[in-house]
């Protein structure tokens, strides 16, 4: 009775520890960012692609699936190398691998997809995000991809190129206008970085200050937005882009503008982060529309 009271025992335990090890596996912290703000980045590119494009097919449910991959692979890489870098525990490396093991294998299944649907040509997108994965984990390793402007905004240019490539999947040829999306979808993203960075730097400072510096230390942040507006607005003009394209690009350059007059003077970072979402969401937005309706 005892050596079956052990072996019943026994296997509670065992159970118990194979639960307890897959419910670190599905923590969330090893599967999704917590760059909240990075999915904007994402998403908006991808979905203006997609709906520009005005088809859906098969090729691009494949895309869809073979870009969330990519992304969401990066989370389980950058908890890898933080472990061998002695940043994390070396406990943290299972989860992180089996997650790297679950985004691989989507990945390649919906690269399979787009290849057997003809779209190899789609892999000459990937190339320039590689070198800027390794220059983020080579940050990564040295304590230093906080506070990174530049290397944000070259990655959100890496984002961008979901623009082109879901429209070329819709429109089944690589249709020049991709390149134009990845370029107003860029400068966007770089406008927004820049200026989150503004409200980020404002939130140190202890009062309001005077005009002349609240206009200076806003300076890049307007000098990208009035570039991006200005821009649009020439090229509609040309006739070359939508004639009311350039409305989300007037509600960034307000955004900047306010942001600039009216400093983050103690703000949140969450406060900073969630008004720049709802930015994005409405550019996003107006974007689609503007170009829909013309």
């Amino acid at each position: 009775m005892n050596c079956d009271g052990g072996y019943r025992i026994g296997t509670i335990l065992n159970n118990t520890n194979d639960s307890s090890n897959l419910r670190s596996y599905l923590r969330l912290q090893y599967a999704i960012t917590s760059e909240h703000g990075s999915w904007v980045f994402l998403l908006s590119p991808l979905l203006i692609g997609l709906f520009i494009g005005d088809t859906f097919t098969f090729a691009s449910f494949f895309l869809v699936i073979a870009v969330l991959a990519a992304f969401l692979i990066r989370q389980p890489v950058t908890i890898a190398v933080k472990a061998y870098s002695g940043r994390r525990s070396r406990a943290d490396l299972p989860g992180a691998r089996f997650w790297m093991l679950v985004y691989g294998l989507i990945g390649l299944i919906a690269l399979g997809g787009l290849l057997i649907e003809g779209y190899a040509y789609l892999l000459a997108l990937a190339i320039p995000g590689l070198p800027v994965f390794a220059w983020h984990l080579w940050l990564v390793s040295r304590r230093q991809e906080r506070r990174q402007p530049g290397v944000e905004i070259i990655g959100s240019g890496v984002l961008a190129l979901s623009a082109p490539a879901a429209l070329w999947v819709a429109r089944g040829s690589m249709d020049p206008l991709g390149w134009w999306l990845f370029l107003l979808t860029w400068f966007q993203s770089a406008a927004s970085i820049v200026h989150a960075y503004l409200r980020l730097q404002q939130r140190e400072l202890k009062t309001t200050p005077p005009i002349s510096e609240r206009l200076g230390m806003g300076r890049r942040a307007m000098g990208y937005t009035t570039f991006n507006l200005a821009a649009v607005i020439m090229l509609s003009l040309a006739s070359i882009l939508p004639t009311w394209l350039f409305v989300p690009y007037a509600i960034q350059w307000m955004e900047t503008l306010y942001g600039t007059l009216r400093p983050a003077v103690g703000f949140k970072p969450t406060r900073i982060g969630i008004r720049q979402l709802i930015i994005s969401t409405l550019f996003t937005l107006c974007f689609i529309l503007s170009w829909i309706a013309t």
